[in-house]
């Protein structure tokens, strides 16, 4: 399973792709706007780190969003236009498709959706399963359903999980064979945590301690 970091924020980047771990990047308008810096300086950079960043489309039309999408890809190599489920989002995917411009299907919450998406030729999909928690449906669930129906035929639209939560989120999404997970800082932070790895590592160090003396 891929794993991608869901940030605007450059210094997030950096230090999770020195752990070595990290595929990918996604950002949003939401996460590029609390940061306050420059679009487009923001997306190339993060480009040096990891060879896939996904940069969202502002536009709500056809028209908009495909002189969009030309636009950012014409940027870096590595930049994965993002592009909402709507219908002229359809309609741009495809024409990305077309031209060899690597598209992220945005704000998929259903199963339709994702197949829709697939079929339009989306090089990756994301259903946001922490707002679907939030509503008040296990957003894991339609994980499995997309995977499970991505068994039944040649899709080669990646399964990305977005909105993920907490820690347990990731574990999920690998056991059920998501293609990639994207994940906040805070929530990569603890991954790599265990209050017996911590209290472990203090003991061989006491007792090294010990010995040295």
């Amino acid at each position: 399973m891929k794993i991608f970091i869901d940030t605007a924020n450059l210094d997030e980047v950096a230090e999770i792709a020195s752990w070595g771990i990290l595929d990918g990047v996604t950002t949003n308008p939401s996460l590029v706007a609390k940061e306050g810096k420059d679009f487009k300086e923001t997306v190339t950079k993060m480009c040096e780190y990891v060879p896939e960043v996904s940069a969202q489309v502002t536009a709500t039309d056809h028209e908009g969003m495909i002189k969009q999408a030309e636009e950012y890809s014409g940027w870096h190599k590595h930049i994965v236009v993002k592009v909402p489920m709507v219908k002229d989002g359809l309609k741009t995917i495809a024409y990305c498709k077309s031209k060899g411009i690597k598209t992220n299907c945005t704000l998929v919450f259903s199963a339709n959706q994702a197949i829709l998406a697939a079929k339009a030729g989306a090089t990756m999909l994301s259903p946001f399963i922490g707002r679907l928690d939030d509503a008040g449906q296990d957003g894991m669930e339609l994980i499995a359903e997309i995977v499970s129906i991505w068994k039944n035929y040649d899709f080669d639209t990646e399964v990305l999980v977005a909105s993920t939560r907490h820690p347990r989120h990731i574990i999920e999404a690998a056991e059920i064979g998501a293609d990639i997970c994207t994940i906040p800082f805070k929530i990569l932070e603890k991954m790599p945590v265990h209050p017996l790895t911590t209290s472990g590592l203090k003991r061989f160090m006491d007792d090294w301690e010990k010995v040295k003396s």
